[in-house]
């Protein structure tokens, strides 16, 4: 028999096994199939009979319906898409825009992240002279995981491949020499905005942008805040008392919104002082910015600092020397 004979057997078989399984699978959305809805990578590589791409092809479909048309999506589909992506780049490691599609959307938790990371990784082995894995990755520890030292010594590299921004040796400069800080975030998204080409990945980053762009607003009027508790030796009782009365600091308050929201958007939000901390914050987010780090991961990420710190120290026994 011929091998062109047997490879048509094989794709005979594999279009049958494929109808078989759909016939089997219950009609419902991918990510509401649960966790073992996605074959592990070598099971599917095995199912493919050798038709790797085609097979690669059919998952990278499924992945990209995960998303659709929203900017948002629950935890438990993005570590549905995760599971995807992950066969997806097994069976054709070559592809480029499923490892970036993965790493947006992976944010949701640590875990998630560091699974976008093992991706990007992937993509690196695969891709070693395409800047934008190494990009991905570098934002991945800076804006999520607070590992600033990672994120430095992945835009190392990138800033160093053919189509790497110029401005990535300023960068790398500053999270070597400064711990972070939401002015580095913001340039991170502005090139990440740039980069995609994705409309709902896009939308989304947009959506950070937003956000940040409110948290300088609420900086601003924490420093007020403070000029008008130095002129008057007492604490502001509103927002609005930095723009009115004799002892007024403003002449206005900056919108509580994003500056470029179309008016038929506006949600009618004003600035509030939050009665946990005490700080102020603007209705349209509800809470600061803290670099996008949800209360749960702010937490994570700072016992792991403490964790960290506290292995740095040496005990006792070590500081005197034994014996």
């Amino acid at each position: 028999m011929s091998t062109k004979i047997e490879q048509v057997i094989l794709l005979i078989v594999a279009a049958c096994c494929t109808g078989w399984a759909h016939a089997q699978s219950p009609l419902r959305a991918g990510p509401e199939l649960g966790d073992g809805f996605v074959p592990s990578p070598t099971v599917a590589k095995v199912l493919s009979f050798g038709f790797d791409a085609l097979a690669a092809d059919y998952h990278w479909l499924q992945a990209v319906q995960i998303v659709g048309g929203t900017d948002r999506i629950e935890a438990s589909h993005a570590r549905h898409l995760g599971r995807l992506v992950d066969v997806v780049t097994t069976l054709n490691p070559n592809v480029g825009h499923p490892y970036r599609f993965a790493a947006v959307w992976l944010t949701h938790d640590e875990a998630l992240v560091r699974e976008g990371n093992r991706l990007l990784e992937r993509a690196i082995e695969h891709h070693p002279e395409d800047w934008r894995h190494f990009f991905y990755l570098g934002f991945n520890h800076f804006f999520y995981l607070g590992e600033y030292e990672q994120a430095a010594d992945a835009l190392e590299v990138a800033m160093d491949l053919d189509g790497a921004p110029a401005y990535l040796p300023r960068l790398v400069a500053r999270l070597r020499s400064e711990t972070g800080g939401i002015e580095v975030a913001e340039v991170f998204l502005r090139e990440l905005l740039r980069d995609s080409g994705d409309d709902e990945a896009r939308a989304k980053i947009q959506v950070a942008l937003d956000e940040i762009e409110i948290e300088y607003k609420a900086r601003h009027l924490e420093r007020a805040r403070r000029a008008h508790r130095t002129l008057t030796g007492r604490d502001i009782e509103s927002v609005q008392d930095l723009v009115r009365g004799p002892h007024r600091v403003l002449e206005r308050l900056p919108s509580a919104e994003p500056d470029a929201i179309p008016p038929s958007l506006s949600r009618g939000s004003t600035w509030e002082i939050e009665p946990e901390t005490d700080r102020i914050v603007s209705s349209y987010l509800g809470a600061r910015y803290e670099l996008h780090y949800s209360t749960v991961d702010r937490r994570r990420l700072e016992q792991r600092r403490d964790s960290d710190a506290r292995r740095k120290i040496p005990d006792a026994g070590e500081e005197q020397g034994e014996g």
